[in-house]
């Protein structure tokens, strides 16, 4: 290998040797790999006012290729279009005197970005260590976890009040809301909705039309809010959950049990069926379940459980109670059959990616029904 490290920023010199050993690494130490600058590169080139941030020269059993590289911070869709179009531009204007193939190098890539460059046959690298090339025969693709963003500080989503507003947006995909419907409907503040909204049109997740108050935002890409809500959601610590123990004739009277207790009792605060046994109301799977999980407001777990006489169990328990705020109570759903709330097909969809039992079946069918609703708007 040979380095020429005379870059322009320091990210553009990170990068580029980054790079540098990767191609190394998936190619194998038979292959030779050579980065240069751009402007170095083609200095002198007649009919040549642009170049490309680096050139990097890949042979390999007697074939030759150029990787005409474009350095970027980190990048949603939109940011890649214009290196993307720099690249092009390059490339119409060079002479044409061996293969090559255009690369979006990055501190690092949002899921989108990847695929709209795979979409375009363009190669990107980013310091993570993902690499993706295409050319020919040749197929190299190593995805691995983005480095977190230094160059611009991605708000977190899906922490406290900044996650109800996903949650309302979910519920209400596709339609036109203003930032005060949004508000309501969060029941949260505008600039957290905002602050929300900035981020998610950032990653094209959004979009909108008007100005100033009577400005209107809609959720249009459903699927890919959900999978990072659930990526989220899975690797959270362990919740404040405990589980209980109480005496039924038959397991599938459990949740009508529980249900006719709490109706009885007139509870005063928000609860909800979460879970299996929920889960399987909304989309009929199981044969049977044999335990209820409940969501209650943080403190209520004692109450919870002495109002329906349960008794603490650590094995063989039948109910488990997760104490919870925020989204999670949010667009909680009455049932015909019983008397009792569920949780919204969203908080049931995320729950049930626990790996638990057939869970993940039914976790599958409530995902069904939710991308047919997002196709009737």
């Amino acid at each position: 290998m040979e380095r020429h490290h005379d870059w322009d920023s320091k990210l553009e010199g990170q990068v580029l040797d980054s790079l540098e050993h990767s191609l190394t690494d998936a190619f194998g130490h038979e292959a030779h790999v050579k980065v240069h600058s751009g402007l170095d590169f083609y200095h002198g080139h007649e009919g040549l006012n642009a170049s490309p941030d680096g050139v990097i020269e890949l042979s390999m059993s007697a074939k030759d290729l150029k990787i005409l590289v474009e350095v970027i911070g980190s990048a949603y869709p939109r940011d890649i279009r214009d290196a993307v179009w720099r690249l092009d531009s390059f490339e119409r204007n060079r002479l044409r005197d061996v293969d090559s193939v255009r690369m979006i190098a990055a501190e690092s890539l949002s899921p989108g970005a990847k695929k709209e460059l795979k979409e375009r046959d363009i190669a990107f690298f980013e310091l993570g260590g993902s690499l993706y090339l295409k050319h020919g025969h040749w197929l190299v693709d190593i995805q691995r976890p983005s480095k977190p963003n230094t160059s611009r500080r991605a708000i977190q989503l899906f922490t406290g009040a900044r996650e109800n507003v996903i949650h309302s947006l979910l519920m209400h995909s596709h339609e036109w809301l203003t930032g005060t419907e949004l508000s309501n409907l969060a029941e949260t503040s505008q600039y957290t909705c905002s602050l929300v909204l900035q981020e998610l049109t950032q990653r094209e997740w959004c979009e909108s039309v008007g100005g100033g108050p009577t400005r209107r935002r809609r959720l249009v890409n459903p699927g890919a809010l959900l999978d990072a809500w659930a990526e989220q959601w899975q690797a959270r610590a362990r919740e404040n959950s405990s589980t209980w123990y109480t005496f039924v004739e038959s397991s599938k009277h459990l949740l009508a049990r529980v249900a006719e207790t709490v109706a009885e009792k007139q509870v005063d605060y928000p609860w909800a069926f979460t879970g299996t046994a929920a889960g399987n109301i909304f989309a009929p799977l199981l044969t049977s379940t044999d335990t209820v999980d409940l969501i209650v407001p943080k403190g209520y777990t004692q109450d919870m459980a002495d109002m329906l006489g349960l008794k603490p169990a650590k094995k063989g328990s039948n109910v488990t109670i997760t104490e919870r705020e925020g989204a999670s109570l949010l667009f909680r759903q009455p049932h015909p059959e019983y008397p009792a709330y569920f949780a919204s097909p969203y908080i049931l969809y995320l729950d049930l990616l626990d790996g638990r039992g057939r869970n993940k079946e039914l976790a599958e069918h409530i995902r069904n029904f939710l991308e047919v609703e997002w196709a009737r708007n």
